[in-house]
């Protein structure tokens, strides 16, 4: 399988092949914003050319609530026809961006590579790519993509912890749980979105925006390794959550690049277990 994150450089490489028929690569603008603007606009005012869009609230997630969360994993037969009618089928490489240093790519991303398909997120983005083709316009409009076969098939129940099992993980030590959201958030100063504000008793703090340098792209694998050694990933396995098990793909997917054992999603995340009363709550 291709790497968690691969370069414009990369990408271009790939494009080659495909255009010699060698492969079939399809561009993935997967942008989403929490405040609320639209992706999909943002697509249609410039986007990388050939990109199709994917929209995380319709393809990528079920319906949100207090006992699921905001994002919860889609049936798997709504992702297989989103997949299709993106043009994505069972034999393609599957490049996906945003501007955001790949924090929403990343879920996208982790959902195909889950069920074995070839997927990156492209490093630095947007941003990188336009670095990478100095003077190369962007294309604006819709993309219409063709449609592809892509099989169904159920989240590997491997790649999932669940909110009990994570809750217990946490406590118990028996597996590194790690927090992908801000620091402000994890320590409870500050809760834009979800019930109550504070982290699962037992979490460490991981932001997966300070794996990201300030030109939007990953950190090297060394630094990575590091960090998540000096938390213990090397010594226990590793379950990650967020506010809504989006950007938490984003940490499962640098654990990869830094060359450790998979880790498992809790797809919950932060905004269904604070949604329940009756689990504790650590703030600090």
């Amino acid at each position: 399988m291709i790497a968690p994150f691969l370069t414009p450089a990369e990408l271009d490489e790939l494009l080659a092949a495909d255009r010699r028929g060698d492969g079939d690569v399809v561009i993935v603008d997967s942008r989403w914003y929490l405040d609320g603007r639209s992706g999909a606009e943002a697509h249609a005012h410039g986007h990388i050319p050939g990109a199709v869009f994917v929209d995380l609230d319709v393809w990528l997630a079920g319906a949100p609530s207090p006992a699921a969360g905001r994002h919860p994993l889609p049936e798997p037969h709504v992702f297989a026809r989103g997949m299709a009618e993106s043009g994505i089928g069972d034999g393609s490489t599957v490049v996906v961006y945003d501007d955001a240093g790949g924090v929403i790519a990343a879920r996208l991303v982790w959902m195909l590579r889950t069920l074995g398909h070839e997927a990156a997120v492209l490093d630095g983005g947007l941003d990188a790519w336009q670095r990478a083709h100095a003077g190369e316009p962007l294309e604006s409009g819709a993309v219409e993509a063709s449609a592809a076969s892509f099989t169904e098939r159920p989240w590997p129940d491997a790649a999932l912890a669940s909110i009990d099992e994570t809750q217990q993980a946490a406590a118990d030590g028996s597996a590194l749980v790690l927090d992908a959201r801000t620091l402000d958030r994890y320590r409870g100063e500050t809760e834009p979105v979800d019930a109550r504000a504070g982290h699962i008793p037992g979490a460490e703090s991981f932001s997966c925006r300070d794996n990201v340098a300030a030109d939007g792209t990953l950190l090297d694998a060394a630094t990575l390794r590091d960090r998540l050694a000096a938390l213990g990933a090397d010594r226990r396995p590793v379950i990650s959550y967020c506010g809504s098990g989006v950007t938490a793909c984003h940490t499962l997917l640098a654990l990869e690049q830094a060359g450790f054992a998979p880790g498992r999603l809790y797809p919950g995340s932060w905004s269904q277990y604070a949604a329940d009363p009756a689990r504790p709550a650590a703030t600090g």
